[in-house]
């Protein structure tokens, strides 16, 4: 008898574990359609930038500065502001698709970009200042004025991303990545037509590029917007522009401002270490320095943002579904993913740390530095793949809010004084700036990963499936919400 239960036992525990297996092959399956495409996506949208500074590099060091310059504080102020708030759009449509809510995720999607573009008014005031601005913090007046007439020339780029940037969140929580992958890989390559001609045959300089920009960044808009009007993919959540897209603007913002805070506050902490280490009494090293390994860093990013996105698609379908063991199932596994996905690239930037820094810079003194910054580099890489991972859960999930508040007090409370400390007080210069970087990358991933282990699924599914019904869900939602 012992033997035969012992036999019925070890049976059971064989098909418990093939279950698992089926279900952790279904979760990878669902989820890598979104996570490899939106790779490519970021990784294409990211070279359209490189392309404008590698075409007004060879104009000289002056074009070069100025576009550089001006990269930046776009990015900073402007379009990584976007990009974040339109993250709200993943908790909102994401859940609203797996509840089948389909209608509502166009008017969500119009609420978003009626939102952004309100924001993009003053935004685009900022960057008419530039050139007042820049010679303040101890910019070349001449640069500054090249760096302001490219940023006025990214204006209507700014707008296109105010719808750009809610229709990308459209598509990805449908996960429907191939336009997506489509219009920003046709983009790339008419920018690399349009940009050479603008900048070289018509002699318009960094004014060119920054109108290939605009001009690629509203191709984007007319292709997705043509894709979702006329495909039968999109015939469930399509709808017409209504007055519904304006009273959704304070629940839109209600999520919008903490997903923002929680994308824009370590980029904009990498940008205040990137000038301070203007400071030190070698600028150029330690500019050129930090300024690589963020680079690499940002390279990095691309693929954790894919597995992010997965996560916060599957975890806020299954949420908005009210299927709670699923939604902690795709959690578990996307976040098993990115560890993985940090170990493999931080391994391989460990065994590549002596010859790292060839790949940008010849000078044996900027190799050598960056080689003694790569241990540091490699565990900040491991950090930001499960970071990237858990952003998404919370963006899927909805606590937003949440990370904001972890964001703030990681890297502004912790991260920047500890940065600034080590590199002035103890002369440590851009090795502690990192240091400061990894300090708060590393209190931001230890809490999130916390608030992720506590968090109550049952209750975020009930939470969604209130706001999105605009009622309590009805019994039997209740009884799917609350199984063990």
């Amino acid at each position: 008898m012992d033997g035969t239960r012992t036999a019925a036992s070890m049976g059971g525990e064989m098909i418990r574990n093939d279950e698992k297996r089926i279900r952790w092959m279904e979760e990878v399956k669902k989820g890598g359609r979104i996570a490899g495409p939106m790779v490519a996506v970021a990784v294409a949208q990211y070279l359209v930038q490189v392309v404008s500074m590698m075409m007004v590099g060879h104009l000289g060091q002056l074009s070069l500065a100025s576009i550089a310059i001006a990269t930046s504080l776009t990015n900073v102020s402007g379009f990584s502001l976007l990009s974040g708030m339109a993250g709200g759009l993943e908790t909102l449509c994401g859940q609203a698709f797996g509840a089948e809510q389909y209608h509502k995720l166009g008017i969500y999607t119009y609420t978003a970009i009626i939102s952004l573009s309100m924001v993009c008014v003053p935004i685009s005031v900022l960057w008419s200042f530039f050139h007042k601005l820049l010679p303040l913090l101890g910019q070349d007046p001449v640069i500054s004025m090249q760096a302001r007439a490219y940023s006025l020339w990214l204006i209507p780029a700014l707008f296109a991303s105010a719808i750009l940037k809610p229709l990308s969140r459209y598509f990805q929580t449908q996960s429907l990545i191939f336009p997506l992958l489509l219009s920003s890989s046709l983009a790339l390559c008419f920018h690399g037509v349009l940009c050479w001609a603008l900048v070289f045959k018509l002699k318009l300089g960094l004014v060119g590029a920054a109108i290939s920009f605009s001009v690629c960044a509203w191709f984007n808009v007319i292709f997705l917007v043509l894709y979702m009007k006329y495909s039968s993919a999109c015939e469930k959540t399509r709808i017409s522009f209504t007055k519904q897209g304006f009273l959704g603007i304070s629940e839109f913002f209600r999520f919008a401002v903490p997903s923002a805070v929680m994308v824009c506050l370590k980029w904009w902490a990498c940008e205040l270490f990137v000038l301070l280490a203007g400071l030190f009494p070698n600028p150029k090293l330690e500019t050129s320095v930090l300024s690589i390994c963020l680079t690499i860093s940002t390279l990095h990013f691309t693929i954790p943002y894919g597995l992010g996105a997965a996560a916060s698609t599957r975890v806020a379908n299954e949420v908005g579904a009210g299927n709670v063991e699923a939604a902690k199932g795709a959690v578990r596994v996307w976040i098993i993913l990115g560890v993985a996905e940090g170990c493999i690239v931080s391994g391989t930037l460990l065994g590549c740390r002596h010859f790292l820094g060839y790949a940008f810079n010849s000078d044996h003194d900027v190799v050598h530095y960056v080689g003694s910054i790569a241990p540091l580099l490699c565990l900040s890489v491991f950090l930001d793949s499960l970071q990237a991972v858990i952003s998404g859960v919370a963006r899927g999930s909805g606590w937003q809010h949440v990370g904001a508040y972890v964001n703030i007090g990681a890297f502004y409370v912790v991260g920047v004084p500890v940065g600034t400390s080590l590199a002035f007080l103890a002369h440590w210069k851009s090795k502690g700036l990192w240091i400061g970087l990894l300090s708060g990358s590393l209190l931001q991933s230890f809490l999130l990963s916390l608030i992720t282990a506590l968090t109550n699924w049952s209750s975020q599914a009930q939470r969604a499936r209130q706001r999105i019904f605009d009622s309590r869900p009805p019994d039997d939602a209740n009884e799917t919400v609350n199984q063990p």
